[in-house]
């Protein structure tokens, strides 16, 4: 591609803002050109909105940029959103509106049912849903969404077990990492040495999503998976990755080998397009007994592959296992640059 092409971040001095802007900086296709973020931030430079949390230095580029106020006029046509839920329910709509191509990370409109929620290796197809929004029709703007940072990282891992063998039951257990809730999310009085089994609506958007998600696109909607799922979602005191433990009961009696085969040759449209954020290898089992850990395999294929590991037979369903994926890699910022790069090569930004 001999120009990138310019693109705006909205919740730009945010975790997953900043995510965004780490992941574009030397991106083949995409060239951050606009950043906007609260009131408070109109105006500065980013250097000076921006309490830079990554462990890469902030590009000098974007540095020296200034954060422009959140409306649609003078801003590029492709928008990366990392917006609070409730912010976004009211800015994405208007962008859209307004003929930009809204790339969201945000909850807001994830369920709507004539917007995408997609992860590329999964659903690519639902995709489709984007000629149904009135948006489409009227400006040539769109949303299209990723899903919640617990959901993708078991999506992942169900996505070839639900494709070769069917699914009738999934539970799910999370250990989710502090970086999950943002910045400065959990005080450090509340999360040292200690576990919060509660994170709002978090249990909720698990199971809808996961079923929007392996569910099947029916015209102008989705019709959910049809296997019962039930979700239990922790805090722990873990800086990056979240952790799950699932339990699975199949359609099919399968052997354990097949089933870890199913993960580890498990590729999609990413990967047979080579598009620039995609991982080689989505989904990777570990045989180490202990394995995955955040620490050891949260960044593995540039935080973009899901980790699973631990799998044995479960005496109440069939088969128990743990997955692991980078929360705000694979599960916020990295999942909408991976959906912005599908929808490039589908022609969506022409």
């Amino acid at each position: 591609m001999q120009t990138k092409l310019p693109i705006g971040i909205l919740g730009a001095t945010g975790i997953v803002g900043q995510r965004f802007v780490q992941m574009l900086e030397h991106h083949p296709w995409f060239e951050v050109a606009w950043l906007a973020a609260s009131d408070r931030s109109e105006g500065k430079s980013y250097a000076e909105a921006a309490r830079w949390r990554m462990k890469t230095a902030m590009p000098e580029r974007v540095a020296g940029m200034r954060v422009s106020p959140a409306t649609p006029e003078g801003a590029p046509k492709i928008i990366f959103a990392a917006l609070d839920s409730s912010i976004a329910a009211e800015l994405e709509p208007r962008f859209a509106e307004a003929g930009c191509a809204v790339v969201s990370n945000s909850s807001a409109l994830r369920m709507q049912s004539d917007v995408p929620l997609v992860i590329p290796e999964v659903n690519s197809g639902h995709l489709k849903l984007l000629e149904c929004q009135s948006w489409r029709r009227k400006s040539g703007g769109f949303v299209v969404t990723n899903p919640n940072c617990s959901a993708i990282g078991l999506v992942m891992a169900l996505a070839p077990l639900e494709q070769q063998f069917g699914i009738e039951t999934v539970m799910a257990v999370t250990m989710q990492a502090v970086s999950g809730a943002g910045y400065p999310g959990v005080a450090s009085l509340d999360i040292l040495g200690n576990v919060i089994p509660y994170i709002a609506k978090e249990e909720e958007k698990m199971e809808e999503e996961t079923l929007k998600l392996l569910g099947r696109l029916n015209g102008s909607g989705v019709i959910p998976a049809g296997f019962a799922m039930s979700a239990q979602c922790n805090r722990v005191a873990v800086e990056d990755g979240h952790t799950e433990s699932v339990s699975v009961k199949l359609k099919k009696k399968v052997q354990p080998q097949e089933i870890i085969s199913a993960w580890n040759e498990f590729r999609s449209a990413p990967q047979e397009l080579q598009l620039p954020s995609a991982p080689e290898q989505p989904v990777r089992y570990v045989e180490s007994a202990d394995r995955p850990q955040p620490r050891f395999d949260a960044d593995c294929g540039g935080g973009m592959t899901a980790t699973v590991g631990r799998l044995r037979p479960c005496a109440v369903l069939d088969w128990k296992f743990t997955v692991l994926s980078h929360n705000t890699i694979r599960g916020a910022a990295g999942a909408a640059v991976l959906n912005a790069e599908l929808l490039k090569v589908q022609g969506y930004f022409n």
